[in-house]
């Protein structure tokens, strides 16, 4: 609803990961240069740990947009899967045409010579999933036996894990130890700082079409920076939701009574004491559950529309 009001063509902070809003800070371009010079560099098992909302799907996506007809990419967002699961959802992402009555086995010499094709074609094989913490120990296994296919000098499969710190409990476990060996470059993406949660708002409002003033100021962008911790994901959350406080106000720009708005309105931000002090009922707020409540109103007339 605030687009037009604030002259965006789209919305700058959607929780989708779209790679054209990447933001280069510091932190998450080292990690996008890591993996970049790792696949390079024919590199077996790359890892990249992040707390939750810290940005690690949009980094495996802008990652799979980098890479250039040289890499051949599959991509398992989900990869809660049993082995042969896990096998059967590779040659798929790989153009394989899995027989309905294949075999473990067999599904792993189809990838074999899938993998040995593409090599003498000039290109590399990468595997990118994301959530590994939730694979089960067994497919972390199958795993392993994937990144063992080689020739005598380079790795058949590349393979780049993104996931939460839990992962790296997991991996400490005594059966995961040969698979721990074979991670060969790993990196924790941190959480944006303050001049980082500055320049992530100020570059996705410029992707979003945004060219006016200062949309946010400094004291909102203290005040986001506190109550964020500088996670991406809360920090789109809580501008998503100031966005609409302002609208709802009828202003042109956000300030920190916004900001404490959106964090009124957030679960996540706790404890709320610690960020601004005792929050009280403000008529911001009250403006926020207004646009809220007619955006939701618009859209069950469109669908009404549509259907109807």
């Amino acid at each position: 609803m605030y687009r037009h009001h604030f002259g965006l063509h789209e919305l700058p902070f959607s929780l989708t990961p779209d790679p054209e809003f990447f933001y280069g800070h510091p932190g998450h371009q080292e990690a996008l240069n890591v993996l970049l010079v790792a696949l390079q560099g024919g590199e077996g098992f790359i890892k990249i740990t992040g707390e939750v909302g810290t940005g690690k799907t949009l980094l495996c996506r802008k990652l799979l947009n980098s890479l250039d007809a040289g890499f051949c990419t599959a991509y398992l967002p989900n990869p809660l899967l049993a082995p042969f699961e896990l096998y059967q959802a590779l040659a798929q992402e790989f153009g394989l045409q899995v027989p309905a009555a294949a075999t473990l086995h067999d599904l792993l010499k189809q990838l074999t010579d899938k993998l040995a094709a593409l090599y003498r074609e000039g290109r590399r094989a990468v595997l990118c999933i994301d959530e590994a913490q939730v694979m089960p120990v067994e497919s972390l296994e199958a795993l392993r036996l994937l990144s063992n296919l080689e020739t005598e000098k380079f790795k058949l499969l590349q393979i780049a894990v993104f996931a939460q710190p839990e992962f790296n409990t997991l991996l400490d476990s005594e059966g995961l130890r040969q698979l721990r060996q074979r991670i060969t470059f790993n990196y924790t993406l941190p959480p944006l700082d303050h001049d980082g949660v500055a320049g992530y708002v100020n570059h996705r409002l410029r992707i979003a079409g945004y060219r006016g003033l200062p949309l946010f100021t400094g004291k909102a962008l203290e005040a986001l920076s506190r109550a964020s911790h500088g996670v991406p994901r809360l920090v789109n959350i809580l501008c998503h939701k100031a966005l609409l406080a302002g609208y709802g106000a009828g202003l042109h720009s956000i300030d920190v009574p916004q900001i404490k708005a959106a964090v009124r309105d957030t679960a996540e931000i706790l404890p709320r004491r610690t960020v601004f002090g005792p929050l009280r009922d403000e008529p911001l707020y009250r403006w926020l559950g207004v646009a809220t409540a007619v955006e939701c109103v618009v859209l069950a007339w469109l669908t009404w529309s549509v259907l109807s």
